[in-house]
């Protein structure tokens, strides 16, 4: 149950700390930029995967009883 909370964590800031700056333009004088509409779906996605991957929690709890 750790391991998964551990990966969506990590996931989560991954992503936040990679994608968040560049949807922003930090890194446009080197020609890294991102349509923020592109940049609105893979977090709606990445947000998704760590849900999906909150609920095997659930059904671990759920097969112990």
């Amino acid at each position: 149950s750790y391991k998964i909370i551990k990966q969506n964590l990590f996931w989560a800031f991954i992503y936040n700390i990679l994608m968040i700056p560049l949807a922003a333009g930090v890194f446009s004088k080197y020609g890294l930029v991102i349509n923020p509409m592109i940049a609105s779906i893979m977090m709606t996605l990445s947000s998704l995967c760590v849900m999906f991957n909150s609920l095997r929690l659930r059904r671990i709890y759920n097969e112990r009883d």
